[in-house]
């Protein structure tokens, strides 16, 4: 039986806005952003310009002390693909493959750290779970990741835009 995904809309809502945000800050408009009344200073995310790069950073993260510590399946290792098209990165977890859009003027999006941390969440998704792949568990997970490799910054703007976006967190 297959989980309904019935966040995946909201999730991707939610992250266009943070990307968003991201975007306007490395366009020199500042890095301070106002959230509920707070002033955060976002971290700078990191921006790919290969396959080979995003490869590379994706064997990082799963290397990371404190992830493997965590997540078991960091230690399967993952495989980073050019995707044909501009419109979405993807996971697939039969072959452990990330494939992110390389070419065109519209991939740019994709080749940032958010993305390959949203999709590296679901990698690392436990063996044998029946998990909605955007539901609560994927949330946090994401979002653990974001903290601790982009920053707790990054983190509490995508937590708070996601909660106000009616996603559920684990």
């Amino acid at each position: 039986m297959t989980v309904r995904d019935t966040q995946r809309s909201r999730v991707y809502e939610a992250e266009a806005v943070v990307r968003r945000l991201f975007d306007r800050a490395d366009r020199g408009t500042g890095r301070q952003v106002e959230l509920y009344g707070s002033s955060i200073t976002l971290p700078v995310e990191r921006r790919f310009a290969s396959v080979e790069s995003v490869q590379d950073y994706a064997d990082r993260v799963l290397a990371l002390n404190w992830v493997r510590a965590q997540w078991p399946r960091s230690a399967s290792p993952i495989t980073v693909r050019p995707r044909a098209g501009t419109a979405a990165a993807h996971y697939e977890p039969g072959t452990a493959t990330l494939a992110v859009p390389t070419s065109g003027s519209g991939t740019r999006w994709a080749l940032r750290e958010l993305v390959i941390l949203h999709e590296l969440a679901h990698h690392l998704e436990p063996d044998g779970s029946d998990e909605a792949p955007h539901g609560p568990p994927f949330v946090d997970r994401y979002l653990t990741l974001v903290d601790g490799v982009v920053g707790a910054e990054a983190a509490l703007l995508l937590r708070a835009t996601l909660v106000e976006g009616g996603v559920r967190l684990g």
